[in-house]
């Protein structure tokens, strides 16, 4: 044996383990199949601009532990998460707040906003929400409903908001006050120089292969190692034999433009039906429109995203926790347990739709429980 542990994939949950074996003494190799680390966190410099290559990532957290953690290996700058929603040319703040009930209603005193949305509740005869359309008009009232939630729920997840849970909306932000802050977290921010430069700083001094793929030569690997780290899908790990795990992907249209400034924020929510994607990513904002150097960036990277049904070739993102996923997980995370040599973890090894913070969370729990 060679290495103590074989780390499979690069993503944030095996550069955190890794980081933490090595930081012990452990002989460590990690490895990915893709060409780049940091996983779906991974950011590529064009023009001065960090672009988000798999999708925007806010590092927002509530847990002192894990920001000043991640403190360790970037520095963070102020970035608050604050989108706007674009129903068919019309505006709206997010999350819905005091600017977007009285652009909605002209209304301007919470208890004015209260009184509505239990009129529209009332009438639409809703007492315990049995999908996510009631839940969601429990909560925000039809007319929001119909313009900035049923179009972009429904593109998201391919499914119309009658025959989604009610659990996927229960987190929907809603303020009687005059707050755009997305999240309601205390520590918030992107890391300056780009999430790839945070986990190469994870992974200083580990040593780490790229454009490799563990299943097509998993005996080779498996030999190397005392323990194996696996942090990809848990359903082709055991070569879908109880069948195939379902979920969201996404496809991201990106391009570079010869403007400084496309739509004057970091994301636009398109939530019409009509309009194909779900929204527009502007990568600058995320950084105030500065590159490293603090100068003004002359043009600009916009991605169209697109959320499609997932198929075997395409990028898993969000699993679908629905009952018979999750019935489906239960099994193979029954045969993950027999795995004595193999620890599964992060979004895919779990089959969990995790925030960065809470992989970081959930990855160093296990390095505190296996690494003696």
């Amino acid at each position: 044996m060679k290495y103590d542990y074989l780390i499979v994939g690069a993503g944030l949950y095996g550069a955190v383990f890794a980081h933490e074996a090595h930081k012990l003494g452990k002989k460590v190799l990690v490895i990915d199949k893709r060409d780049n680390i940091a996983g779906n966190v991974y950011t590529k410099e064009v023009e001065g601009i960090n672009v988000h290559v798999y999708g925007a990532h806010i590092f927002h957290t509530n847990n002192k532990e894990v920001w000043e953690y991640v403190n360790q290996f970037a520095e963070f700058n102020r970035f608050t998460n604050s989108p706007v929603a674009n129903y068919k040319g019309e505006l709206y703040s997010m999350p819905f707040n005091m600017y977007t009930f009285n652009k909605m209603w002209g209304v301007v005193t919470p208890q004015e906003v209260m009184d509505k949305i239990e009129a529209q509740k009332k009438e639409a005869g809703i007492t315990e929400p049995q999908n996510l359309e009631e839940q969601a008009i429990s909560l925000v009232g039809r007319d929001i409903y119909e313009k900035l939630v049923k179009g972009y729920t429904e593109k998201q997840w391919g499914r119309d908001c009658k025959d989604l849970p009610s659990f996927i909306i229960k987190r929907l932000p809603v303020r009687f006050t005059f707050d755009n802050n997305y999240f309601n977290a205390l520590y918030q921010g992107i890391p300056m120089g780009g999430y790839t430069n945070m986990v190469a700083n994870m992974l200083d001094g580990v040593e780490v292969k790229l454009g490799v793929d563990y299943l097509e030569n998993k005996k080779e690997y498996d030999a190397l190692a005392d323990k194996v780290v696996y942090t990809g899908a848990i359903d082709a790990y055991f070569n879908f034999k109880l069948g195939t795990l379902e979920y969201r992907s996404v496809r991201f249209d990106t391009e570079l433009l010869d403007i400084p400034n496309y739509q004057g924020n970091a994301a636009v929510n398109y939530t019409d039906r009509e309009t194909p994607y779900t929204r527009i990513i502007e990568h600058k904002w995320f950084e105030f429109g500065k590159d490293k150097d603090g100068n003004d960036i002359p043009k600009t990277v916009i991605s169209k995203e697109y959320s499609s049904e997932w198929k075997p070739g395409d990028e898993p993102y969000y699993p679908v926790n629905d009952d018979k996923n999750g019935q489906l997980y239960s099994k193979y995370k029954a045969l993950a347990d027999m795995e004595d040599k193999v620890i599964f973890g992060g979004r895919l090894g779990e089959y969990k739709y995790y925030d960065m913070d809470k992989v970081i969370e959930v990855a160093l729990a296990k390095t505190k429980e296996v690494l003696k």
